[in-house]
């Protein structure tokens, strides 16, 4: 197809995490990329302020990754990884986990941030079972995060819409989420102060026992809830409470990994270490589905010493390790690494904070908060119609040439780490110019 003809759009296909039926009346719809544009059907090009979905971190169809795709596919499309093996996926691990904190040195691959969250929810119940506690199975999440949209996932995530029409699901608690808009409204970076989350996690433990429980589990930062940033020495003091009740920590970084905060990971930037990390989006650039969850070496070998003959781990995907996603997550490693992009962020940072904080003062804006390459702006909500404004801005500023995301009626912003300097004051230049225009 001519890729200025218009594309015809039908139910034929749905849409996952849209307004269907909003969308079919008006399409939003992108034909190719390249950098840090998409570009539309007719033409027109678009500056991705999102990287995607929080994914395409070193920029759209970068040369080296569709060529090591393309040279892959056609020496080996496709191995197992049950019972069997290929090098790449080994050579991977080995690269990877050199990025990660020292006790982080396993990794279990998966083909998305959703069976990350499950896969890392099922190690943690496992481990403890192997341990001879099978006792513990409840999880503790946190209100407003989000963990994929398995039923794992759902269980311990925080946002009450993505639950409503699936339950029951897993027995969980969650602890108070960090947004504390009282004292925190238009920070810049990380807050000075915040709730230590010790107090409700010991009234969860008093509640339940602490032999109950098997794992504590964050996003670092929360992003799809709209960059809800923990205030300094949260994530430290959580890490502290976990260790003496015995919980394993972790860490959901399939949006803050590789490079996002300006560090390889959330917690290299925040130093701390969890149990178990997460990681999807960046791990290949989004150009092929790939997840990865990152073990210590204590949970590691319990498996290995605890379980009967055969078969440690009950679990796994068919593309588990998949060679295409192997050679492209290998590609963008070496992106990573030839161009800085895992700590470019931390100079990027100080002007995206700059830019962002400019638009304080425009109507309609209620909080802005940062950290990294993470930005959100909270627009004012119209009374009985939650979201409105939201969409309003998100189609403002595709017609003005802008990819955005928004959540209810909250901007985030995520653009990928090659963004210039010039690119971000137009980003925010034209979301001046888009809420300005809202009623």
């Amino acid at each position: 197809m001519n890729h200025r003809t218009a594309p015809s759009t039908d139910p034929s296909c749905w849409l996952p995490f849209t307004a269907n039926r909003d969308f079919l009346n008006k399409p939003r719809l992108l034909s190719h990329a390249k950098g840090m544009y998409y570009q539309t059907p007719d033409g027109r090009p678009i500056l991705d302020a999102t990287a995607g979905l929080w994914c395409v971190n070193a920029g759209h169809c970068r040369t080296e990754i569709v060529e090591a795709i393309s040279r892959q596919a056609g020496e080996m499309d496709f191995a197992p990884t049950f019972q069997m093996g290929h090098p790449l996926v080994f050579q991977l691990a080995q690269r990877l986990i050199q990025k990660m904190p020292a006790s982080l040195n396993h990794v279990f691959f998966t083909n998305s941030g959703s069976e990350s969250a499950d896969t890392a929810l099922k190690i943690a119940r496992a481990y403890h079972y192997g341990r001879g506690e099978p006792q513990r199975s409840l999880f503790v999440g946190r209100e407003k995060a989000y963990h994929g949209v398995g039923f794992g996932g759902l269980s311990v995530g925080g946002l009450p819409r993505n639950k409503a029409a699936f339950g029951p699901l897993l027995q969980n608690e969650l602890l108070p989420h960090t947004l504390d808009q009282e004292h925190h409204r238009f920070t810049r970076g990380i807050p000075a102060w915040g709730e230590d989350p010790t107090e409700a996690l010991n009234q969860i433990i008093q509640k339940h026992g602490a032999e109950r429980i098997a794992a504590v589990i964050v996003e670092p930062v929360a992003g799809s809830a709209g960059v809800i940033v923990p205030p300094k020495n949260y994530l430290q003091q959580l890490r502290k409470a976990c260790d003496q009740n015995g919980l394993l920590l972790i860490f959901d970084e399939v949006i803050t990994g590789f490079g996002r905060l300006g560090a390889p990971f959330a917690a290299n930037f925040f130093d701390v270490t969890p149990d178990i990390l997460t990681t999807a989006k960046g791990l290949t650039n989004a150009a092929v589905p790939m997840g990865a969850v990152f073990v210590s070496d204590s949970i590691y070998q319990s498996f290995m010493h605890n379980a009967e003959e055969g078969i440690e781990f009950f679990h796994g995907y068919t593309y588990s390790g998949h060679p295409l996603a192997c050679a492209a997550a290998s590609a963008t490693l070496d992106l990573h690494e030839k161009e800085g992009l895992l700590t470019r962020g931390s100079e990027l940072a100080p002007s995206f904070e700059d830019a962002l904080h400019s638009l304080k003062e425009l109507p309609l804006v209620t909080d802005i908060r940062n950290v990294g390459m993470m930005g959100a702006i909270e627009l004012q909500s119209q009374p009985e119609h939650i979201g409105a404004r939201g969409m309003a801005a998100l189609q403002k500023a595709f017609d003005s040439g802008l990819l955005i995301r928004t959540t209810g009626d909250t901007i985030a912003l995520s653009p990928p780490l090659i963004i210039s300097k010039e690119e971000i004051n137009m980003t925010v230049k034209i979301i001046r110019e888009t809420i300005l225009s809202l009623s």
